[in-house]
């Protein structure tokens, strides 16, 4: 794909390629757009290969007030800095990155705590455009404005991100497998072992086998789970789920409401799984979830966002009796220190947390730029886990 940029566009408007939304639930389409050179404390990235994450499609067929368009999705990718605007201290131009959602600014209170990943900063902007000025850095030939999406923006040639957003990475590691750490596979890694923090010897239950669900169960693998059971209604799920650790499998579609599926887990864990994961986002999976987990210490991670905005209901009383519910953004990671170390684990094949771990099995797809909307089908049909969508080819 030709793109217009030059070595001399630093501090000038790029034109170049980006897939646009421009109405809930359509196709994407390919257009020529500009991007503005970056403001002070934001970069210009050459974006790479891209993928396609859950996320995207949920906000993709959002209607108004929360759906905004038109605009460019995309948050999972890889790339190098083009530019850098003023007072950019971690990043200069040529630097292999990872744009990431989960804002890192390392200054305030709460980047420098290690009790969450929260950011005081940025963590709660719900700007569509560019977190200090929430202006965008996207408009179409015509003049119009292109909204950002989460701080990030991958659908285009070329995307500006604030420097809290950008995770400088080595170059040692395979563009297509560092994409996959910059949102779904790190969210499940990172659910696992940061925020359940599973121990050797318990048992997992896992709802919901696509690409974070999976990447849990590698988690718990690693960390030395005895059984990692996997509740899917896609009965294929449980082959594929074995190539990732799970060990044992359950079909809520085959539950009754004499033995639903909270009761069915018990029976497999001696009265409870020691730790559960909800990774769609459904109020009904999460209270499935907290269910099924074992009295006395059972612990339920959240991960999936509420589809429909319905809250959980939990029962106080199992809650006193030591059952816990706590919530997984972004795995508990620290973008601009876990990342890199994740990565350097997975180089060194090390034992600590990504011995064995195959980058590659996430990967089902591949397609070109041009081809953005086939990775909208193949996900929705349930037949990709993560489609890297390269931008040269």
């Amino acid at each position: 794909m030709e793109s217009h940029c030059t070595p001399e566009m630093a501090g000038k408007v790029i034109r170049c390629k980006a897939a646009v939304c421009r109405n809930p639930g359509e196709p994407l389409m390919i257009e020529e757009i500009e991007v503005d050179p970056p403001k002070a404390w934001e970069v210009r990235i050459k974006i790479i290969c891209t993928s396609l994450c859950h996320s995207d499609l949920s906000f993709w067929k959002m209607k108004a007030p929360i759906g905004l368009f038109p605009r460019i999705f995309g948050h999972e990718a890889v790339g190098v800095v083009e530019s850098v605007g003023e007072h950019v201290e971690e990043l200069i131009k040529g630097d292999l990155v990872l744009p990431v959602f989960q804002p890192n600014c390392r200054k305030c209170r709460d980047c420098m705590s290690e009790k969450s990943n929260a950011c005081s900063v940025f963590g709660k902007n719900i700007s569509p455009d560019m977190p200090r000025d929430r202006t965008s850095r996207f408009k179409d030939l015509k003049g119009e404005v292109l909204h950002h999406f989460v701080g990030v923006s991958s659908f285009s040639e070329y995307t500006v991100v604030d420097e809290a957003h950008a995770v400088k990475i080595t170059p040692d590691i395979p563009v297509d497998k560092a994409c996959l750490l910059s949102c779904g596979v790190s969210t499940g890694l990172g659910s696992a072992w940061k925020v359940a923090a599973v121990e050797e010897g318990s048992t997992v239950a896992i709802f919901g086998l696509g690409a974070v669900g999976l990447a849990v169960a590698v988690g718990a693998r690693l960390r030395g789970a005895s059984k990692i059971i996997g509740v899917d209604l896609n009965p294929e799920k449980f082959e594929i789920g074995k190539k990732f650790g799970v060990t044992d499998f359950v079909n809520p579609a085959t539950c009754t409401a004499e033995k639903p599926v909270s009761e069915v887990i018990k029976e497999m864990t001696d009265k409870g799984a020691d730790y559960c994961f909800e990774c769609i986002g459904l109020a009904s999976l999460m209270q499935d979830a907290f269910e099924s987990s074992r009295e006395g210490w059972g612990k339920t991670v959240i991960i999936g966002v509420e589809m429909h905005g319905s809250p959980l209901t939990v029962s106080s009383y199992e809650l006193l009796r030591g059952k816990s519910v706590v919530g997984s953004f972004f795995g508990g990671l620290k973008p601009k220190s876990d990342i890199p170390l994740l990565i350097k684990k997975y180089l060194d094949k090390s034992v600590f947390v990504l011995q064995e771990l195959s980058l590659d099995e996430f990967i089902t797809h591949e397609l070109s730029f041009q081809e953005i909307n086939k990775a909208f089908e193949l996900l929705q049909a349930g037949k990709s886990l993560r489609c890297i969508i390269w931008m040269d080819r």
